[in-house]
């Protein structure tokens, strides 16, 4: 009996609890195109892959004839690598911003302190308890 890919799928979806919205927005197709795939008894290997990389579900146990696990560890691994590089880099842009926030703010609180009285300025913190 041959596999019904589009059943496997459905059923490896909603066993572990993925949403079908948040695979059409990873997927970048409509909700629509997904329900259609589970009608599919075949379709290409490569939807499946991105489908597996996508929910970070390994395929290979399901479709054995079409994928190794190493296929998925290895897109899994390149996945992790790009999301901690953009994770670096925007960490890096949010301590740029916040440190130049501040650096304006103790500016602001020097002119503060020179023009006013200093008994009854009083510094401005803004959001500064927040950082």
């Amino acid at each position: 009996m041959d596999k019904h890919y589009g059943e496997i799928i459905e059923r490896t979806i909603r066993r572990n609890g993925y949403s079908i919205s948040e695979l059409s927005r990873l997927m970048k197709v409509n909700r629509r195109s997904i329900y259609n795939w589970f009608n599919q008894a075949k379709f290409k290997s490569e939807i499946i892959f991105k489908i597996g990389c996508a929910l970070k579900h390994d395929f290979s146990d399901e479709f054995p004839e079409l994928f190794s696990p190493e296929d998925f560890q290895q897109a899994f691994n390149k996945s992790r690598s790009f999301s901690d590089d953009f994770l670096a880099s925007e960490l890096e842009k949010i301590n740029y911003w916040k440190d130049k926030y501040i650096s304006l703010l103790e500016e602001y609180n020097e002119i503060l302190a020179i023009r006013g009285n200093p008994t009854t300025a009083t510094p401005y913190t803004g959001l500064k308890h927040l950082l």
